[in-house]
């Protein structure tokens, strides 16, 4: 028995409204990915991830890229206490072994940059540092991060290579506050990386030393997972370790791995 024409019309209206309605798989837009991916981030990949946050963004209709930076070793504590983090992005392997340890990684981690130390002076240097040495003088004020955060245990390789024994006047919990102090005028002097140098525009000049190359931080990143948007997750992995991605990191300062 033949079906009438406006029948069959009906039929494949019905057919498709039904396939409008159906969720789509997670993560996925017009083929693409959606949604919110949520990145922890050590604090001096700041001005460079929020960039690639925006890009990721403007090439991903619909997603959003929240960032949580601060010191490696904290986010990685967070990360396998059960953070819901979809990418993890360190400042050293160490922190990145902490999540890897844990069987908190969606596969093995990727180096995707390389940073290296300078000494941060206020503009003008008005404390009058020249080098290392300068960091063992009781009359000068000087800052370093924590040694369980990456920029302080690179200071303590960078310092060990050059026999200066230290007398800081302040321990930070990240790379960023460090360097605040340093804009600040509040010490005269702090070892962070040359990126955030480099960010930190006027406020404050950096001097380079040869044991810096003794103690250069490679960045590893990775997929959490457990990451609640694994697709747009890899996708952003993606998008850190391409050509565009290198291009936004290799103009903030960093080395490539």
């Amino acid at each position: 028995m033949r079906r009438s024409p406006r029948v069959v019309v009906l039929a494949v209206l019905t057919a498709l409204a039904a396939c409008g309605t159906a969720d789509p798989p997670a993560g996925s837009a017009e083929g693409g990915v959606s949604g919110e991916v949520t990145v922890f981030a050590a604090a001096s990949l700041t001005e460079t991830f929020t960039e690639l946050g925006k890009r990721f963004e403007k090439a991903h209709p619909g997603t959003t890229v929240t960032v949580n930076f601060g010191a490696s070793s904290a986010l990685a504590k967070q990360i396998t206490e059960g953070a819901p983090a979809d990418v993890f992005a360190s400042a050293s392997p160490a922190n990145m072994a902490q999540v890897t340890d844990a069987g908190a990684a969606a596969g093995d981690p990727t180096t995707f940059a390389r940073n290296r130390l300078v000494i941060a002076v206020p503009a003008g240097n008005p404390g009058g540092v020249t080098g290392l040495d300068d960091f063992a003088d009781p009359g000068r004020k000087i800052a370093l991060c924590a040694e369980q955060v990456p920029c302080g245990a690179a200071a303590r390789k960078a310092l060990d290579a050059a026999g200066v024994s230290a007398e800081p006047d302040t321990f930070e919990q990240d790379v960023k506050a460090a360097l605040t102090k340093v804009s600040l005028g509040e010490v005269d002097a702090a070892l962070v990386y040359t990126t955030d140098v480099r960010a930190a525009g006027d406020d404050v000049e950096g001097i380079e030393f040869p044991e810096a190359g003794q103690a250069i931080n490679d960045y590893p990143i990775v997929v959490c997972k457990d990451a609640p948007n694994a697709g747009a997750a890899t996708a952003f992995v993606d998008l850190v370790r391409s050509a565009r991605g290198r291009a936004v990191l290799s103009a903030a300062g960093f080395e490539e791995p």
